[in-house]
């Protein structure tokens, strides 16, 4: 683990922090969950659950690995709030909001 993730892991439960009102240490819970999928779709297919904004529960599958060849470049700031990943049931790419990640199988 490098400290640049140790940095980036901090800042993303400082923003949540700011964002949901929740207790720190739950917001510092949340931005390790994110950072360990993160980290698992990289090299392999994940089974994660997140709330979606209607409230109802999402299972997903989800990857990174094989599809950098088609993330295309634009010209959009990117939403630190936001995790894109590469959908394998739906074959495309879909997001949730960082905050309603559940949990990682």
């Amino acid at each position: 683990m490098k400290t640049t993730d140790l940095r980036a892991i901090m800042l993303q439960a400082w923003q949540h922090f700011r964002i949901s009102g929740q207790s720190f240490s739950e917001c510092l819970r949340i931005a390790w969950r994110n950072y360990k999928l993160v980290q698992k779709m990289k090299t392999q297919i994940v089974k994660f659950y997140f709330q979606k904004v209607s409230g109802e529960i999402r299972e997903a599958y989800g990857t990174f690995l094989g599809v950098s060849d088609q993330i295309k470049g634009d010209r959009r700031a990117k939403n630190s709030a936001v995790q894109v990943y590469y959908d394998t049931e739906k074959q495309g790419f879909r997001s949730f909001k960082k905050l309603n990640l559940i949990s990682i199988v």
